[in-house]
């Protein structure tokens, strides 16, 4: 799949840093690749921090991304810091 607009949204905003929600069906592999985030990069700065939820409607997984870089209209984010890697029961 790719990035869908409409699933990118803003938790909160202060001093030139914006939290962001992202949902999606795609792998976390694939939302951290370089370039899938393209289609936001009007919207995002170096420093901004995406809450994701990947893989949602298979085995999801979720964690923190952020902006490493933004240039030209390309994109990269760091790879996926798990939260709630592991479950006890």
């Amino acid at each position: 799949m790719a990035y869908a607009s409409k699933d990118l949204s803003v938790l909160a905003y202060a001093n030139g840093f914006t939290l962001w929600h992202y949902t999606t069906h795609d792998l976390a592999a694939d939302v951290d690749t370089i370039g899938y985030f393209n289609g936001a990069s009007d919207l995002l700065r170096v420093g901004d921090m995406v809450l994701a939820n990947c893989a949602v409607g298979g085995t999801p997984s979720g964690g923190m991304l952020i902006v490493a870089a933004n240039a030209a209209g390309v994109v990269d984010v760091t790879n996926l810091t798990a939260f709630g890697a592991s479950n006890s029961d």
